[in-house]
């Protein structure tokens, strides 16, 4: 029997992975409700499972997080689109609401954007900008080579490129 104590090392690791673990499964999941309690089972099984090597902790989250939220989706046969308040907000000293106002839009309309893209693409779009992870690590999670990791990141970025209707500024 494990008691509080015994599971200590789980919670700087709580802390660095709940909240990006929980955008993940909304984008997934469709809902921020279902996305914590994916989480929330993802993390019972960190504890059942046991400490992992460091180099091992992220994928195997992120891994675990995936395949359940998939199971919940198939389980309730409905394809969900990505939750538009999984978009971080920029961070900086209070913005002008003018610049709040083109933040949102410019968000909303990568989020529509990104819905025009393959779900494979979109996927390891969200692992390797939502939630900073390597090809090495994206590979892991979704069982794709990293040479098709990269593939997907390329054609995605492109695509997305391609379909964005502002300018792109270069700011300084």
């Amino acid at each position: 029997m494990t008691t509080p104590s015994t599971l200590s090392w789980i919670e700087p690791i709580l802390e660095r992975f709940e909240r990006p673990l929980i955008q993940y499964a909304t984008s997934i999941a469709g809902t921020e409700d279902r996305a914590r309690d994916i989480v929330q089972d993802t993390f019972l099984r960190l504890a059942q499972q046991g400490p992992l090597e460091p180099e091992r902790l992220a994928p195997w989250l992120y891994t675990v997080c995936r395949n359940r939220a998939i199971d919940l989706k198939r389980k309730e046969n409905r394809i969900v689109a990505m939750n538009e308040d999984s978009h971080p907000e920029p961070a900086s000293s209070e913005p002008s609401p003018a610049a709040r106002l083109e933040a949102k839009e410019q968000a909303d309309c990568l989020g529509r954007l990104l819905l025009r893209l393959p779900e494979n693409q979109r996927e390891v779009l969200r692992l390797r900008f939502q939630c900073d992870l390597s090809y090495r690590e994206i590979s892991e999670i979704t069982q794709l080579g990293e040479g098709n990791v990269g593939f997907l990141l390329h054609t995605g970025i492109k695509t997305l490129r391609q379909l964005w209707p502002h300018p792109l500024e270069v700011r300084p």
